[in-house]
């Protein structure tokens, strides 16, 4: 082998992606499961347990560590990417439901369903920083894109808290429809969009540059042939590029294509029985959905808003999340 030839091969090498690119990972409610599914062939690659209930999942910005709420376990397991082997647990406070992760890998942000706090956990000490006292219920997790602020949804209270991640205090309060379930900032950082699943519609907060949230809209949902209480948005995602929101509406079996600048329904998609949480791929082409009754998960074309493929995944999958780049 020539020095140049083997200079070449080890570009190569450094240049390939990591193991653990182009997975995508459902935690299965009911199944007490994770599946693993390549983003690129579409198919399962393995199912492994990840404790009692799990439902919120996340992925570390480096793609190495899988983050799942084990909500009955009162704890949040950490598994590796790769191997998925659990590598250790976090403490999360009573009932870890949703969470969200610092752009920098730390800390943690969960919402506590019965004890009515956010509880701030250390990645790296694996210590608790905080918890926040919040409304009754809380669920939804959003975190702003200069993450200066994370929102949390409290459904009984039906309010958007915005909490301070210098000091973690409450620093606004809005109040939404009815339980609110999931909290989605756009890129931009300048809209805040929250989902109230008995409410059924989504709320539009504008962001001022200091922060402070403004309700300035409401989204309604009509679909012909389907009861309005079936209308029960719960995830959402915006494109990056501020056009399209993307609303899971529950038992309607459907997601709602929202044009996001004018606030339009645009179509709705056909996908699985009880879609609930939903997650892009990295570069944005592909949409998928967890949907709890049909067990499946259903991946949607982002451009042509179509629905292109079914997964069969555990028994009642509920939250996703894909690898980073």
């Amino acid at each position: 082998m020539t020095g140049r030839f083997f200079a070449a091969v080890c570009l190569a090498v450094l240049a390939a992606p990591p193991a653990f690119a182009g997975k995508v990972f459902v935690s299965n409610e009911k199944g007490n499961s994770v599946t693993v599914i390549d983003s690129a062939s579409w198919e399962v690659l393995e199912e492994f347990p990840a404790g009692n209930r799990p439902r919120g999942i996340t992925i570390s910005p480096d793609g190495a560590l899988l983050y799942v709420c084990a909500s009955d376990d009162d704890a949040v397991r950490v598994f590796d990417t790769e191997t998925y082997r659990e590598l250790y647990t976090l403490p999360s406070g009573p009932d870890p439901e949703l969470f969200v992760i610092h752009p920098s890998g730390n800390p943690l942000y969960i919402a506590n369903e019965d004890d009515n706090l956010v509880t701030v956990t250390d990645t790296q000490s694996h210590m608790v920083l905080a918890e926040v006292p919040v409304g009754v219920e809380p669920e939804g997790m959003g975190i702003s894109p200069d993450a200066k602020w994370v929102v949390n949804t409290s459904e009984t209270t039906n309010m958007a808290h915005f909490i301070s991640t210098d000091d973690y205090r409450i620093k606004h309060n809005v109040l939404v429809d009815q339980r609110p379930r999931y909290a989605q900032y756009s890129a931009d950082g300048t809209k805040l969009f929250v989902t109230s699943e008995i409410g059924g519609t989504v709320s539009v907060i504008d962001i001022a540059a200091d922060g402070t949230p403004t309700l300035v809209h409401k989204i309604g949902f009509e679909v012909p042939g389907v009861l309005h209480e079936w209308l029960q948005p719960v995830g959402a995602r915006i494109t990056s590029d501020g056009k399209w929101l993307f609303v899971a509406l529950g038992p309607a079996n459907r997601v709602a294509v929202v044009n996001a600048e004018t606030y339009a329904v645009e179509k709705y998609i056909v996908v699985g029985q009880r879609v609930w949480q939903l997650a892009f791929t990295p570069d944005e082409k592909f949409l998928i959905t967890t949907n709890g009754n049909s067990n499946d998960v259903t991946v949607i074309d982002v451009d042509a808003q179509e629905a292109i493929k079914s997964i069969q995944v555990g028994q009642q999958p509920w939250g996703v999340v894909v690898t980073p780049e």
